[in-house]
């Protein structure tokens, strides 16, 4: 559900981009996102703001994350929620405090090793630049980038639109695309994403991280399989297994990036998952993580 502003700007988009054929369905589906650009080279001369790649700012009684082999997690990210907070259209992000993003080894692309730490704000006043305790789980070295925040609108990307819907005799997907680009106020210095559709050929990201989070189960790349196993794990209830589907959001996407280092696999996107309930509760301590390559 997009705001009242968004939904007169999408009007406004769709009508200039003469795409009103498709209005009614981009009402439905379009998701209230943020979106996170880079905003120079990380100095570290001010802790704790909003940061891709480089190194965390934690308190010092914060551990660093471990992964099942013993070897430290590699940090990813931190996004001070302050700095999010009037971007957070849809209420969803805790309004204080920060979180951590931590990654073990990218193999293979689903259920990954991970951590995403939350820290209130009280602890924060602390926190200091803290380098990784030795080598990581991924070697590679990123850059630290800071980043600020927008508030964007999230069509359906090819992995989940319907393109009986939004082509018709005088439309394509490239004048789609365009569209999209519109809406989401696309920037090259673009990161990362927060809430939106996540990187897919697909359309089943959701279905596999609900799986995994409610059931433990892993996904067979089967959506009615997975609905069943919802569905059994419910005692039952078909439409809270498709509210559960629904109320999986995706928490983070960090795309490849030459600037940070970032490069999952061929090019492709990292993806955090967590269930609404529990970001509504501030409890990050069950979330997903899967990687999309071409």
């Amino acid at each position: 559900m997009i705001s009242k502003n968004n939904e007169n700007k999408l009007k406004q988009i769709v009508h200039e981009q003469q795409f009103e054929h498709a209005l009614d369905y981009l009402m439905d589906t379009v998701r209230q996102g943020i979106r996170l650009s880079k905003n120079g080279v990380e100095d570290y001369r001010a802790a704790g703001c909003s940061r891709i790649g480089g190194d965390p700012d934690l308190p010092a009684d914060v551990e660093w994350p471990f992964d099942s082999k013993g070897t430290p997690m590699t940090f990813l990210a931190q996004l001070r929620l302050r700095e999010l907070v009037d971007h957070d259209e849809a209420s969803l992000l805790p309004a204080n405090g920060a979180l951590y993003f931590f990654l073990g080894v990218d193999e293979p692309a689903y259920d990954i090793e991970h951590k995403v730490l939350y820290l209130q704000e009280e602890p924060l006043k602390d926190a200091r630049r803290r380098p990784a305790p030795k080598a990581t789980a991924i070697e590679d070295t990123f850059t630290g980038y800071r980043v600020s925040a927008r508030s964007t609108m999230e069509p359906p990307n090819y992995g989940y639109v319907d393109y009986e819907l939004v082509e018709d005799d005088e439309h394509d997907y490239e004048q789609y695309e365009e569209l999209c680009f519109e809406l989401t106020g696309y920037n090259s210095s673009d990161v990362a994403m927060l809430f939106g559709y996540p990187e897919t050929q697909h359309g089943d990201c959701e279905y596999e991280a609900a799986l995994k989070l409610l059931t433990g189960e892993k996904y067979n790349y089967s959506e009615a399989e997975a609905m069943k196993q919802i569905t059994q794990h419910l005692n039952g209830d078909s439409d809270q297994a498709q509210q559960e589907i629904r109320d999986t959001l995706l928490l983070l996407a960090l795309g490849s990036d030459d600037d940070v280092g970032f490069c999952w696999w061929d090019a492709g996107e990292l993806q955090f998952f967590i269930r609404k309930e529990d970001m509504l509760a501030g409890n990050f301590n069950r979330t997903y993580c899967s990687l999309y390559s071409s």
